[in-house]
């Protein structure tokens, strides 16, 4: 993978991946809504093009897309009001699968998360909201024609990450680091036999590198 477009690049599991990708070697591009973030992360060699995805056109986001090799989809509302997660979650996902259509790039990883996700606490209607509109996108981009990949992490967390993971078709539903993902994300992103599948995500005992591998199909 030569060139990586990061949507939600400023974002816990985005700036992580941005990092580990350019640490293999990759030019890797993203999305910011402010000029200081495109500042900050140019001084990191990041290209971004400042915009937010809730209201750009399925036109303006190809041409930012233009010449990318694969497409990252890591921001997301995180459960926030109706709006936001419809804008981000749902449409922008939308958006986003009709520009990589329109600019030609076939590969589309999607970050989204377990169903089962606080399925013990108490849930308000704008987060169960939120799971639906995750889900409405997960489909969607399953039934595209792009060589897509959605990975759903478990509970995500800050800290360093074990290096470790459980990967797979269908996993339980614990807590992960940001960092794992990130990792995970990164090596998905560079095996090319792992394509059109949907993996869940959780701490184990795999090294990264050997999960990813035994997903290969």
């Amino acid at each position: 993978m030569s060139d990586v477009f990061i949507i939600g690049i400023t974002g816990g599991v985005g700036r992580l991946l941005a990092q580990k990708l350019r640490w293999r070697g990759d030019s890797v591009r993203g999305l910011v809504r402010r000029d200081d973030q495109r500042a900050e992360l140019a001084t990191q060699g990041v290209d971004t093009r400042v915009g937010d995805i809730s209201g750009m056109t399925v036109d303006e986001l190809a041409a930012a897309f233009a010449g990318a090799g694969a497409i990252v989809f890591s921001a997301g509302s995180n459960g926030g009001s109706r709006e936001v997660t419809k804008a981000v979650d749902g449409d922008g996902v939308a958006k986003a699968i009709a520009a990589a259509r329109l600019a030609g790039v076939g590969r589309f990883a999607l970050v989204s998360v377990l169903p089962e996700s606080w399925r013990e606490r108490d849930l308000g209607e704008e987060v169960e909201y939120y799971f639906a509109v995750k889900k409405a996108a997960d489909i969607a981009l399953s039934r595209s024609e792009l060589n897509w990949l959605i990975l759903r992490p478990s509970l995500l967390v800050d800290g360093p990450g074990a290096g470790a993971v459980s990967l797979g078709p269908a996993e339980f539903h614990g807590q992960i680091t940001r960092e794992d993902v990130a990792a995970t994300l990164a090596e998905l992103l560079h095996e090319p036999r792992i394509g059109r599948q949907i993996l869940e995500l959780d701490t184990g005992s795999t090294p990264i590198e050997e999960a990813v591998r035994a997903n290969v199909r």
